[in-house]
Formats: C-alpha cells, structure tokens, sequence
C-alpha cells in the first residue's frame, strides 16, 4: 500500500499526540496567604513554567514588558518562561525579594507563605513547574510571556471552576494527601490552559504548531516523532507528506523554519539527552535507539549540538562493594 493511501491523523490528532507527553515535573507548590498591603518580586526562574491560581481575593501581576494586570479569583495565569514578574495587592505596594520571605516548609515540595501588612486577605497557589520532553520546549518556545485564562468556554467552565474551588479548598485545609492533589489538579488546568490558548491565539496558527496542522507537513512530522529511530531520507518523509521532494523541503522550511533533516538530527538530539539524564542504558544501545548505525556517529552528531559528549550528562554510578 502507498503512504499516500494510508490513514493518516487529523490536525487535531497531531496537536493530541503534542500534548500527550506534556507531563509536568513538580518543582514546588506554594500556597500563599497574603495580607494587604503586600508584593512580591519573583526573579527569573530559568527553564521553569510558574503559574498562579488565585484562590480568594485578587491581586497585580507585572512584568517589565507589560502594564500591571488585575488577576481577580479564579483566574489562572502561566509565566512559561520563567520570566521575572512581581505580584502586588496594589500597583503603589513595596515588593519584597521572594527567596526573602520566611516560609513554612512542609514538605521537599510543599510550602506555606504568610506575608503582609495585615488587610484585606489574599490567597494564591503558586507552582514552578518544569516540562522534560522535546515537544513541550517546541510548544513552550510558542507561548507568550504571560498567558491570562479569566474565562473559559462553557462547555468546560463548570468543572474547571469547580476543580479551581477544590484547589482552594485543599490548599486551606492541608489534608493528608492535599499537596499530591493539588499536584495532580494543578497538572490538569496547566494543560487546559495551554489547549484554550491553542484553539484560540493567532500565534497558534504560526511557526511549529501550523506545520503540525498542515495537512502535508504534519505528517512527516508525525512519522519522525513516532519512530525517530528510522533511517529517514528527504525523499522517504516526502513520501510520507504525499509530495516530491522539492516541495515537501520547501514547505517543511517555510513552515518549521529549519530543512527537515536539520529538524530530525535536532529532535533526535533532544530525545537522546532527555534519556541519556534518565537511563543508565550503555551508548551504542542510545546511539540505535535514536536512528544510529555506530556510537561514534552518535558521539560526533551529539557534541556538535551540545558542545558535550553523551557521557558528560551521565549521573556518577555510586561505587560496588567488595
């Protein structure tokens, strides 16, 4: 059978198989209990995604690049770049260096702050966040510095609000088992937000995400992210696309900003890091793994896109006994 022939997946099938993978890693969950007047100045949180649900009352957020936005109860807001911002009771209220403020610390993940002036009460739960797979830094690299999500479509708003107010009831009450809840609650509107923002922004239109609904493009893409491993060719994936050759590279480009085989050795690359910081699994078994014949090959293709040897990020072995 020809690959044009086969059954392919729809646009939303692909942007399905994008999210998938999107697991967060918990870095730290805090619920904040915030008296007027009050402000704290978050710095930049690198490689990290902070968002904030605002349980009771409401507050500022500002960045540099933006004027001070109002976030009233129920919102949620992602910064998926970790970029610096501050959070105030009132635009004129003084800040206070976050890593500053005395906080109560639960567990490795879970804390407690308690700050302010003594006014009106404010609560907020606030994550830093990390996503590990390749895909999500391709999704990520798309979002906008501060994402709002104050209303949600109707179809969804019930049960999101109600698992807003049972973030804001766990995070008051501190139950045995509340900070794996909110872990898991947070998890859910995160990726909800990113799927709003998905179906709705222009920007989702553009660059990455419109090659993976693009009828065509979207295909070869999904066949490297299935099986990364296969001994692709610009006429092999072409192939997948349903065009020739010269199209399918001139349209891979124009849509995904980079030639198709750049775009699989990046991908392979990003793949094999993730697993190598993961697994103890020996070199050549990586280098096949990854779609190559000998780890030489995987070696030189590997520091060319880090500047590092594969070995370089294996965790240190703690040493046998006798």
């Amino acid at each position: 059978m020809s690959s044009t022939s086969r059954d392919f997946p729809t646009p939303d099938d692909l942007l399905g198989e994008v999210l998938h993978p999107l697991r967060l890693t918990g870095t730290l969950y805090c619920r904040a209990e915030l008296t007027a007047p009050w402000g704290v100045e978050v710095p930049e949180l690198s490689e990290l995604m902070a968002f904030q649900v605002v349980t009771a009352g409401r507050c500022w957020l500002e960045t540099d690049a933006a004027e001070p936005y109002l976030l009233q109860q129920g919102s949620l807001t992602l910064i998926p770049h970790g970029t610096p911002h501050r959070l105030r009771s009132s635009p004129q209220a003084a800040t206070e260096p976050l890593f500053q403020i005395p906080v109560e610390q639960i567990s490795d993940r879970y804390e407690i702050m308690r700050h302010g002036g003594g006014g009106e009460v404010t609560q907020i739960t606030y994550g830093v966040v990390r996503f590990d797979h390749v895909a999500a830094h391709r999704l990520l690299a798309q979002l906008p510095p501060v994402l709002h999500i104050e209303t949600w479509d109707e179809d969804v708003s019930g049960w999101l609000h109600s698992t807003l107010r049972l973030i804001a009831r766990e995070a008051r009450a501190l139950r045995p088992g509340g900070e794996t809840v909110i872990t898991r609650l947070a998890d859910v509107l995160v990726i909800q937000a990113i799927r709003s923002w998905l179906d709705s922004a222009p920007e989702a239109r553009q660059g990455w995400l419109a090659a993976l609904r693009d009828e065509h493009i979207g295909r070869a893409l999904a066949s490297i992210h299935r099986a990364p491993e296969r001994e692709w060719s610009v006429s092999s994936l072409a192939g997948e696309a349903g065009m020739s050759r010269s199209a399918f590279s001139a349209r891979f480009t124009e849509l995904v900003g980079e030639p198709v085989m750049r775009y699989l050795t990046r991908w392979r690359m990003q793949l094999a890091r993730t697993h190598l910081q993961q697994t103890a699994e020996p070199l050549p078994a990586v280098a096949r793994r990854f779609g190559y014949q000998s780890e030489a090959a995987f070696c030189r293709a590997f520091r060319r896109a880090f500047a590092v040897s594969p070995g370089s990020l294996r965790r240190p072995q703690a040493p046998t006994g006798m």
